[in-house]
């Protein structure tokens, strides 16, 4: 895939400085890289070709000639430039396959395909969709357990894990104090539920 995610940098025309860069960017970080600066020689030589002209008359006619010829070149050698300088971004930046935008390899997740924002909008997804299911069962009387949303049937314990739906308070099994049974760590030993 060709990446399009880049800003021109080039300079044109008659400039002593003239070539072609660009600078390519992840759409998730805002990181960039620059592609080597690819001088436009027929554009510099004008630049020297209309400096030079001031001072002797003579060349003035040149400079013009030499600058309409530079212009008419720049087109090729900037497309020509762009196709280079993508096909060394394209090894940097990987297309998101949702978003369609493009990543870094830190922010491209290649076993989803995705870059780091698209994965977390569907992981972010499906746990609205959990939370969604949940609030459906119990708006239908239907008790979940909290622990692990399994339909209880009304019971004092969850079928699936074992959970005491009747209690406010659990043991903690590293020391044995009493924390709220929504915590996910014992408040005096630390042990993680």
């Amino acid at each position: 895939m060709i990446p399009t995610n880049y800003r021109d940098l080039s300079t044109t025309g008659n400039d002593l400085n003239a070539g072609f860069q660009f600078e390519f960017y992840c759409n998730c970080c805002s990181s960039t890289w620059k592609s080597p600066f690819k001088p436009y020689r027929m554009g510099q030589i004008t630049g020297w070709l209309t400096r030079f002209a001031f001072l002797l008359s003579d060349l003035n006619k040149a400079g013009r000639g030499a600058g309409s010829f530079a212009d008419a070149g720049s087109r090729g050698a900037k497309e020509e430039a762009l196709r280079d300088a993508q096909g060394m971004a394209a090894s940097r930046y990987h297309r998101c396959e949702s978003c369609r935008g493009f990543a870094c390899d830190d922010c491209f997740n290649t076993r989803e395909q995705s870059c780091k924002n698209c994965v977390e909008k569907a992981r972010y997804g499906e746990a609205r969709q959990e939370q969604e299911k949940v609030a459906a069962m119990r708006e239908s009387g239907v008790s979940a357990c909290p622990n692990c949303q399994t339909d209880t049937g009304g019971g004092r314990f969850c079928p699936e894990c074992g959970f005491d739906m009747a209690s406010t308070h659990k043991s903690c099994p590293g020391c044995g104090s009493m924390v709220k049974r929504q915590a996910r760590f014992c408040t005096d030993c630390g042990h993680g539920f």
